[in-house]
């Protein structure tokens, strides 16, 4: 139970650090922008990694602990706990935000509410920022969480320099939002996703199965990779 309590307080932390920074200090009078929102989201990783990698491995995302599973680093018996875990942390999260935002002066609602989606729209919350379609939303989510999980495999390996691990993770996060908040706001995390759409509701919640699916999908192709190209090279 320790290990599932770490996984809630740590994506509760992901969610409020990295969303929090975009719903709260991304303004457009004085905004940290997009290269803002990407160092807290690498920040909320690193900081956590070190709290608690020792306690549960610092998974905070779903699509980590499957990949993670595939990839033979983590037990099967846990894999639901964790996910259920990691998402209600992140709700937790994004109610903290909710809560922060509705009692703003003159609030004129949530907004976009950092939500992740695809498409085009302009009077509703949700989409793409960029207007990207559901293809390249399905095409950018698979590869760079594909990309995430051979990472993470690799420096968390008993042969890589010990303690570096949590900065290069985050800061591989950090170099995933980059590349894809213009596109889908960046999930990567189906925890995550589900945190902000649950107090947005319509089209971020409808868009979710998205979020679930394609970074399992990637993080289960990564780590299934990272596994054939290190076969008989034992850990």
């Amino acid at each position: 139970m320790k290990k599932y309590i770490a996984e809630l307080i740590g994506t509760m932390w992901l969610v409020l650090g990295g969303c929090g920074s975009a719903v709260l200090a991304c303004t457009v009078d004085h905004g940290i922008g997009y290269v803002g929102v990407a160092l807290a989201f690498g920040l909320t990783v690193v900081s956590m990694a070190y709290a608690i990698g020792h306690i549960s491995g610092c998974h905070l995302n779903p699509a980590v602990s499957v990949g993670l599973w595939a990839g033979g680093r983590f037990s099967t018996k846990d894999l639901g706990p964790y996910i259920l875990f990691q998402t209600l942390g992140a709700i937790l999260g994004a109610g903290i935000i909710y809560l922060i935002v509705s009692n703003q002066v003159d609030t004129k609602g949530i907004g976009g509410f950092a939500t992740n989606g695809f498409g085009d729209y302009k009077d509703v919350p949700g989409g793409s920022p960029e207007g990207y379609g559901m293809l390249a939303a399905l095409i950018i989510e698979i590869v760079l969480t594909a990309v995430f999980l051979y990472v993470i495999m690799g420096v968390t390996s008993k042969k890589a320099p010990a303690g570096f691990a949590p900065l290069a993770i985050g800061l591989t996060l950090t170099l995933i939002h980059l590349i894809s908040i213009p596109v889908t706001n960046t999930s990567v995390n189906p925890a995550r996703s589900t945190g902000m759409a649950v107090f947005t509701g319509g089209l971020p919640l409808s868009q979710l199965w998205l979020f679930w699916v394609a970074p399992i999908v990637g993080g289960v192709i990564g780590a299934v990779t990272y596994k054939f190209v290190n076969s008989g090279d034992p850990e």
